[in-house]
């Protein structure tokens, strides 16, 4: 079983709940897939969109992926107060644990922008001890 990890900043709530994928690994290639559930809810006062991502990736060896983009999953989605967005992404690793953070750059109605924290969150095997890394 997985855990959930949240972090809310100026009112963007993000929750990430990553589960790892047997199915999709090959321990044996040092392969190790995970998907990962993140929600963004607007717990503030003002209407917000998410305009890009930046994921810092680290796996069990110390080696850092860093990805940037626009939006998340092709989608730069707009939240008014109250609402809520989903989607589910993947990570392969070539060790059998790290862990992903990173930030989410938010622009509130009237063009304020801000960087809204991703909790740091482990990727792990279900039989491993759950850590942040």
């Amino acid at each position: 079983m997985s855990g959930v990890y949240e972090a809310e900043t100026r009112g963007v709530l993000v929750r990430v709940d990553p589960t790892y994928l047997p199915q999709q690994s090959n321990p044996d290639a040092s392969q190790y897939a995970w998907s990962y559930t993140v929600d963004i809810v607007n717990c503030g006062t003002r209407t917000f969109q998410l305009l890009s991502r930046h994921w810092i990736i680290t796996d069990a060896a110390n080696r850092v992926e860093e990805v940037v983009g626009p939006g998340v999953i092709g989608e730069q989605p707009v939240l008014r107060p109250g609402e809520s967005f989903r989607y589910t992404s993947g990570c392969p690793l070539k060790t059998s644990s790290g862990v992903m953070r990173g930030t989410y750059r938010i622009e509130e109605e009237g063009g304020e922008t801000f960087d809204a924290v991703i909790p740091a969150f482990s990727l792990h095997l279900p039989e491993a001890v759950r850590r942040v890394n």
